[in-house]
């Protein structure tokens, strides 16, 4: 998402099947045959509180739907905590199906997925 040129916000999402080294899509990728994998949710921090996270979103899962791919996955950190990412994925029906660790062991993730099926709730913004 862009305003008058400048990058507002953008996402990172993937089909299974791509060829990317990464340990949780690989995680998604050894349990699942079809599946739209997140990797990647940025909010420039001027755009932050306006909604654009939540418009992404309802991009990806109109995607997801539109191309007949039922399950979107991600993860969040557990330990550390990211409360905030939890919060915002509990609003689109992300459920744990396991965790890992990462990063030789000094994060732990929550590995979600979320049906693109359902029906988004109303928008958070005007």
């Amino acid at each position: 998402m862009t305003l008058n040129g400048q990058v507002q916000a953008f996402i990172i999402a993937l089909v299974n099947g791509a060829p990317y080294e990464n340990d949780n899509y690989i995680w998604f990728a050894s349990r699942m045959s079809r599946f739209l994998y997140v990797d990647r949710v940025v909010v420039g921090s001027e755009f932050s509180g306006r909604g654009l996270g939540t418009r992404l979103y309802e991009d990806l899962f109109r995607f997801a739907r539109v191309n007949g791919l039922t399950t979107i996955t991600c993860e969040y950190n557990i330990e550390p905590p990211n409360v905030a990412s939890r919060a915002f994925h509990d609003r689109f029906g992300f459920k744990q199906i396991g965790t890992q660790w990462v990063a030789g062991r000094t994060k732990r993730v929550s590995l979600q997925a979320a049906d693109a099926n359902r029906l988004i709730e109303a928008r958070s913004y005007s």
